[in-house]
């Protein structure tokens, strides 16, 4: 069988515009799963802490809050000890507004999306997901 005249001479970025094509089609169609229906909100306080998390209805639909204060830390209608962890599971998709004193602008909102169906709504979702894990990666120095 004999390569059309372009692919005989482009055949490395063929083959890679291929290995592209087959990773975007995986990640519009393949299943989403999850190891824990929990999403960990460590709260430490200060200008780093998240004023916005984002829940996704049977992937993540508990907020696992922990206070990694040394003092006691009011949570909506909860007061949690030093080291204690409260878990807000949510049923409904929308967005909450929850007080905390200790976050930025005192309060947390719990943003909760439905999970997304097959196709570009599914690759959107998985691309966010990875946009937010680089860019919550801890800043290290050099050793």
């Amino acid at each position: 069988m004999k390569l059309p005249p372009l692919l005989q001479r482009h055949w490395p970025l063929a083959a890679l515009a291929g290995a592209v094509l087959l990773a975007l089609l995986w990640g519009m169609l393949a299943p989403l799963r999850g190891d824990s229906h929990e999403l960990l909100l460590e709260v430490r306080g200060g200008p780093d802490a998240p004023s916005t998390v984002r829940l996704t209805l049977g992937l993540e639909d508990v907020l696992l809050v922990r206070n990694a204060t040394r003092a006691p830390l009011v949570f909506g209608p909860v007061q949690l000890a030093p080291g204690a962890e409260f878990r807000l599971p949510v049923e409904d998709t929308g967005e909450q507004a929850i007080p905390c004193p200790v976050l930025p602008g005192g309060v947390l909102r719990v943003r909760v999306v439905p999970m997304p169906d097959p196709g570009l709504e599914r690759l959107r979702w998985r691309l966010d997901r990875f946009k937010h894990a680089i860019r919550t990666l801890p800043v290290m120095g050099p050793e």
